[in-house]
């Protein structure tokens, strides 16, 4: 007897792909693509925050102690620590410094804590006006009059190598102590 031979073996039909196949498959790649494109910022912003520094550490000097005399109110600028390259010279934070007497000082933020408006030293009456709802501090910044539910925003102060130092990067709010 005589093996017949064994017909030769036909490759598995694929199915024709339908041009709905085609869609969905395409639109599930775009999806993920956007997905990651999404989330590749999310996780960025999300792990920078473990890596970057507290604010409450940052000491930036305001200037030698020789240009605030006692008894006057000077206007002040500081860098703020915690910039980036874009942002130029809003990252220029000006503050009231007051010498009280010796090494006492009093260093303000130039906001009102109303909302926020800058205040204008007025050496003359001896006090901070807020040109947009009429606040009225004193000049130890406590509240004269008008809609301010606090005093002026202080900012932490030292004296080191004869000049004074402010703890910057942060910004006043009326979460903070008075």
């Amino acid at each position: 007897m005589s093996e017949s031979p064994t017909p030769p073996r036909m490759p598995p039909s694929v199915p024709p792909v339908t041009r709905r196949d085609f869609l969905f498959k395409l639109g599930l790649g775009l999806n993920v693509v956007a997905a990651s494109l999404l989330a590749i910022p999310i996780l960025g912003f999300i792990v920078s925050a473990l890596f970057r520094r507290k604010a409450n550490d940052a000491w930036i000097p305001l200037g030698e102690l020789i240009h605030f005399p006692e008894q006057e109110t000077r206007l002040a600028t500081y860098r703020n620590p915690f910039t980036r390259p874009w942002d130029g010279v809003t990252a220029d934070i000006p503050c009231w410094g007051r010498r009280v007497a010796g090494e006492k000082f009093q260093v303000f933020a130039i906001n009102c804590a109303h909302l926020g408006c800058p205040v204008r030293w007025f050496p003359e009456s001896g006090l901070f006006m807020c040109p947009c709802h009429g606040g009225v501090y004193y000049e130890d910044g406590s509240v004269a009059s008008g809609p301010p539910p606090r005093g002026l925003f202080e900012y932490e102060y030292k004296i080191k190598q004869k000049q004074l130092w402010v703890r910057g990067g942060t910004t006043p709010t009326l979460s903070e102590p008075t």
